[in-house]
Formats: structure tokens, sequence, C-alpha cells
């Protein structure tokens, strides 16, 4: 129940200090992977597969694509792992690599406009990969009621801890549209996790 655990956690939209319960990842791991660690890939694979599929799935909305991203994203941790320099966020760094694999498939396909993404309904098997029936309607309701922008905002902060500035330097966006767009993607969560009979605000 890794994205229910996550996103019921998440704060109401307001002044207060916001805490955000991240995926909690060995870091350490990436080192023994550096050094050629089968077990150590192995545990941070298991680690972290279900927020790199969701996210990849949020920025394509194809479950084969998602796969096809989260088994590149992981060639490369492997072949990178010794280049990774450590500063408490794993997650940052493994969804960095995952969102440039996805803008690269994106850009190829022209499906990078708006308009085009409106085209692109979600495909059937795109849930499949969840095995949790609760991150399943979580992961649901984060497809269908948030634009591309909203998706990748609330999982980089939600899911992989990254502050609000880091996510608007990463998106190259203003900060300030970054908390705007934020604050209503929780909104429109919050309400649609209401809708679904979940109450755990």
């Amino acid at each position: 129940m890794l994205l229910f655990a996550t996103f019921s956690a998440l704060p109401t939209p307001s002044k207060k200090k916001e805490h955000i319960h991240a995926l909690t990842v060995d870091e350490s791991l990436l080192s023994e992977i550096g050094a050629g660690s089968k077990e150590a890939f192995a545990a941070f694979y298991h680690q972290t597969k279900g927020a790199v599929y969701a996210f990849a799935l949020s920025m394509l909305k194809n479950h084969d694509e998602a796969c096809d991203v989260m088994q590149e994203t992981y060639l490369k941790i492997r072949a990178a792992a010794h280049l990774y320099q450590p500063m408490g966020k794993p997650m940052a760094w493994v969804f960095t690599i995952t969102r440039n694999f996805c803008l690269m498939r994106l850009r190829s396909q022209n499906r990078l406009s708006p308009l085009a993404e409106e085209a692109e309904g979600l495909s059937p098997e795109a849930l499949t990969f969840v095995e949790d029936h609760d991150d399943r309607m979580v992961l649901s309701a984060v497809l269908e009621r948030l634009s591309a922008e909203e998706r990748n905002i609330v999982l980089l902060h939600a899911v992989s801890g990254m502050k609000h500035h880091e996510i608007a330097s990463l998106l190259s966006i203003g900060l300030s549209t970054e908390l705007s767009k934020y604050h209503r993607a929780i909104k429109k969560l919050k309400k649609a996790l209401q809708e679904g009979g979940y109450h755990h605000a």
C-alpha cells in the first residue's frame, strides 16, 4: 500500500508546514550497486519499482510503455550507480532518470502537447502492474483527475520527497506556479479519494 499510505498522508493545502512521508529507500544500496552487488540491485528494485512504475505511468499513461521505461531506468541505475553522490534523496535521482526517458518517448511520438495528452486515454492494462487495491484506487485518481504537470509535481513531492523549489527547477517552471499547481492538485486528489469512499485526510 505504498501509494495509498503516501497520498493519504498528504496535508490539506494551507500555510502550515507540510509533512510529507516520502518513500523510504536505503541509499547505501546505490554504492553497493555501483560496486557490482546483484543483491543490492535486487533489493533496490523491490523497494522502488512501484514508485518508478507509477511515475512513468503518470507521464505516459500506457502500461507497456511505462514498463519499458522502468527497464531502461533500472539499466541506467545499474550502469551509473557508481556516479551517484549521496544526498539523502535517492528517489529524486531515480525520478530524474525516469522522467528523461519518458520525455524522450513523448518527443519521439509528438505527444508533448496538451491536445495530444487529451487524446491519449489510459490504456486498459495501465493498473494491472499495481497489485494492491488501494494503490490502484489512488493511482487511478492521479491519472484521471490531474494534468500531466500536476501528476509530476505531486509524485515528485510526495514519493521522492523533493522540495518545491527543486521540483520547480526540474520542471523549468516558477516556484509560485509550482506551488499553485501542487495545491490545486492536492485539492482535486483529496476530493477524488473522498468520492471513492476513503476519508484518511
